[in-house]
Order: C-alpha cells, then sequence, then structure tokens
C-alpha cells in the first residue's frame, strides 16, 4: 500500500496522552499528515460498529481504516503510522519482527488498561 494513500485513524481523543501523540504524529508527519483523518472512538462509536469494531476494542487498541475499507489494528497500525515517516521506517521494520510485535502487544494492553483504570474507564462499556 502507498505510503501516501488516506486512511482513518480511530483513537481516544478523550486520552491526553493519545492528543499529544496525535499532534506529535502530526508534526513529524508533515505535508503527509493531511492524507490521515484522525476519528475519536466516542464519537464515532456507530460508524465502528458497522465497521464489525466494538466500540470498546476501539477504545483499547488503535484502529485504522485503508482507504479500501480493511481495518488494521493494534501494532500493525502504530507500524503504518510509522511508514509514512521516513526517519521511523526503521522502527516500523524493528517492531513487526516476530518476538518483537508480540512482547509491544503485551506491553501496550497492560498500558493501556492501567490507563484507563486510572481514569476509570476500566473496562470500557
Amino acid at each position: 500500500m502507498p505510503t501516501n494513500a488516506m486512511i482513518n485513524v480511530y483513537y481516544d481523543a478523550i486520552c491526553p496522552g493519545c492528543r499529544k501523540d496525535r499532534r506529535r504524529f502530526e508534526r513529524w508527519a508533515g505535508k503527509r499528515a493531511k492524507d490521515i483523518d484522525w476519528l475519536d472512538v466516542t464519537e464515532h462509536q456507530q460508524l465502528l460498529r458497522d465497521k464489525g469494531i466494538a466500540p470498546e476494542a476501539a477504545l483499547r487498541s488503535l484502529h485504522i481504516e485503508l482507504s479500501d475499507g480493511r481495518m488494521i489494528e493494534g501494532i500493525d497500525a502504530y507500524r503504518l503510522l510509522m511508514q509514512r515517516i521516513p526517519l521511523f521506517y526503521p522502527a516500523a521494520w524493528l517492531i513487526g519482527l516476530p518476538g518483537i510485535k508480540q512482547a509491544l502487544r503485551r506491553y501496550y494492553d497492560h498500558w493501556v488498561e492501567k490507563r484507563l483504570k486510572r481514569e476509570g474507564r476500566w473496562p470500557p462499556q
């Protein structure tokens, strides 16, 4: 897939850290940032349901919709975002390696659960 095709990123806009990450990514992506539509999972719950994604699953993990309608989730979604920034190509490749990818997924899942509990939003409804 071309790295400049339009994508929709479903993210947790309630989370201050997630909003900060979005701004940081937009800055790093430069002109490529225009090819990304950032959608708050809370505001787009029905749209997610229509695509077969439970809103609570989208809250627990980053989801990206490709221009052809396919959904990418979790570490693969982060890799796709990283591939839009040339400086991050090597890191995107690295986090996709067997073992590293699984370890990052476990860490990420734990981190999200901890964050949502701290915010009083766990378990996601």
